[in-house]
């Protein structure tokens, strides 16, 4: 190994997050973690954060190897939220073998976290054509090319795919694949983290009780 071969390393226990110290208190809580998220997605999206809706799934597979990539959050309800993804990806093995699942929001600019705790199983197929409905062309197309997590030579093998199937749905509607679609995760957990000063942050967690209300707990940071 010659001189003036660089090992890769950074030490970064220097860099802080930019200040915030905004007190989240119990009194300023709803009863409803839903409406709570929807109070919370509505700033983040007014903070000009970028991609509020991006949030990260954990999942783990029949080994307890845990696995995180980030994702779309499309809609939600009091029913779950719901992502979009390729039935034959990595994710959707693993939720099919277990359906655990937490997703985690961030939004820098208020400070602020929100983590989600549940159970994930597929939406209706009606659910999933009247979204796919809602895609760009491209991305409809897209759908079709992808294996997805599998191994791919190049990305010029992609591109053909994808020009292949452009001619193939050429001046006509493009249907949705019948190994795509939506995943609902249903909450049992609720945790808003509020960035403070000193790292003495807030954070609040709704735990689902049987007659399907929240019971509300003050975490330390």
């Amino acid at each position: 190994m010659g001189p003036n071969t660089k090992h890769p390393g950074m030490d970064v226990s220097s860099l802080r997050g930019a200040p915030v110290d905004q007190p989240l208190r119990r009194g300023d809580l709803s009863e409803d973690p839903f409406l709570q998220f929807e109070l919370w997605f509505r700033e983040a999206c007014e903070s000009s954060d970028l991609d509020p809706n991006a949030m990260a799934l954990a999942t783990v597979d029949e080994r307890g190897q845990p696995f995180n990539r980030t994702v779309l959050l499309k809609y939600f309800d009091k029913s779950g939220f719901v992502f979009f993804t390729n039935y034959a990806s990595k994710k959707a093995a693993q939720l099919d073998e277990n359906p655990h699942a937490a997703l985690l929001f961030l939004w820098p600019k208020p400070g602020r976290q929100v983590v989600i705790r549940g159970k994930a199983g597929k939406v209706s197929a009606a659910e999933t054509l009247k979204y796919f409905a809602t895609r760009p062309r491209g991305s409809q197309i897209g759908a079709w090319v992808s294996q997805q997590s599998s191994v791919v030579s190049t990305r010029s093998l992609l591109e053909a795919k994808f020009a292949e199937m452009k001619r193939k749905f050429a001046n006509r509607e493009v249907p949705v694949p019948s190994f795509w679609g939506g995943y609902r995760v249903v909450p049992q957990e609720f945790e808003f983290w509020q960035g403070r000063a000193n790292r003495l942050h807030d954070r609040f967690q709704y735990t689902r009780r049987p007659d399907a209300g929240f019971d509300i707990e003050r975490l330390q940071p």
